[in-house]
Order: structure tokens, then C-alpha cells, then sequence
């Protein structure tokens, strides 16, 4: 089993590593904290690098469905998706870590609005052409709730959706809550579309 530690922190993730964490999570892809990628780097493991242009004032929050963003300014939502994510890249290989130790989190739910949630995740193919692993985490996310108007308890169907929808094209990892009923959609979703792998 591989243990993630999910930081922004060099301090923190220096801390997990030693302690036996196998690889960094960082939810802001090493633009919050300049000594991160160092940090990774220097003990050899592998980062998740995620996309995220959240911010306060463009989040909302209604009781039942829980908060969302409106109005996070895009040019393009997947070429600047793509650009931000290449400049994680950057930061990376510029600290020494290797291309096979970095994969992309295009941060679903993280600073983009409904609309633009279900459009990356079906253009996570996109993402995927960069050339390195994708990990998606559309797991009871709020675009599911809005698209459903459903709260975060009833978001299962939404989630197996999106789930096999990011498979089909392209992620290579899959964030869920419910274990066992998303690895039952996975598998079934690899053997449809990637039958080597089952």
C-alpha cells in the first residue's frame, strides 16, 4: 500500500516522507511553497501536481448542495488548464525530479464552475497528451450535486459517471470515497476500454 501525504508544505511533506509517506500530494502543483519540489526531489518520490486556481471570492455556497465556484476568469479552460499544469511541470523538473516521478491532477472542483468541471472531465484526453499520468478526483464533487441537484450522501450514480467517464479518456488514477463500488465501475470501465489491463 502507498501512503500520500496531501501538502503544500515542505515542512510537512519533509516530515511525512521521513516518516515512510511514498509520495506528495500538493493541491496548489508546487506554486504555493517554493521549497516543495526540493523537498520531493531530494528524497526521489513521486508528486502529484494539481491544477487549482480556486479563490474565495469567486465561491459560493448554498446549504443542501455545498459551495461551487462562479465567474474563475479562462481564457481557454483546457489550453490554460494545460499551460498552468506545464508550469508545475516546470517547477519540477527544474528542481531535479524526473518525468516518470510527476503526475497531473487537472483539479476538478478546484476554481471552475460547474460547466467547466463536466467539460475537463470530458476532455481529460487533453490533459493526457501532455505525456504524463492523469489522476482525476471527480468523487461527490459539487458539479455533480449541481448538475443532479443532489447533496454529497446521494452523489454516487454521478460519481460512477464521471469515474468511468474519466477512464474512457484517458486518467490513469481515479481519487473516490466509495471504494468498493468505484473499483467495481473501474474495473468494468478497463475492460471495456483497456482490456489489458483487467
Amino acid at each position: 500500500m502507498l501512503i500520500s501525504v496531501d501538502t503544500y508544505k515542505a515542512a510537512v511533506a519533509e516530515a511525512a516522507l521521513q516518516a515512510g509517506a511514498h509520495l506528495v500530494n500538493d493541491v496548489w502543483g508546487f506554486h504555493a511553497d517554493p521549497d516543495l519540489a526540493e523537498v520531493v526531489a531530494r528524497h526521489h518520490v513521486p508528486a502529484i501536481l494539481m491544477h487549482n486556481r480556486s479563490s474565495w471570492a469567486h465561491a459560493e455556497i448554498k446549504e443542501r448542495l455545498g459551495g461551487r465556484y462562479v465567474g474563475i476568469p479562462y481564457d481557454n479552460l483546457i489550453q490554460d488548464v494545460c499551460t498552468d499544469l506545464l508550469g508545475s511541470v516546470a517547477i519540477a523538473k527544474q528542481a531535479g525530479i524526473p518525468d516518470e516521478h510527476i503526475i497531473l491532477d487537472p483539479g476538478i472542483g478546484f476554481g471552475k464552475s460547474v460547466e467547466q468541471n463536466l467539460e475537463l472531465v470530458n476532455r481529460l484526453d487533453q490533459i493526457r497528451a501532455l505525456g504524463y499520468p492523469v489522476l482525476c478526483g471527480p468523487s461527490r464533487k459539487s458539479f455533480i450535486g449541481y448538475t443532479l441537484n443532489l447533496p454529497p450522501d446521494q452523489r454516487l450514480e454521478g460519481t460512477a459517471a464521471a469515474v468511468a467517464v474519466s477512464i474512457v479518456r484517458g486518467a490513469d488514477i481515479l481519487r473516490v470515497h466509495d471504494v468498493g463500488t468505484m473499483s467495481r465501475v473501474i474495473r468494468m470501465t478497463d475492460a471495456i476500454v483497456r482490456p489489458r489491463l483487467v
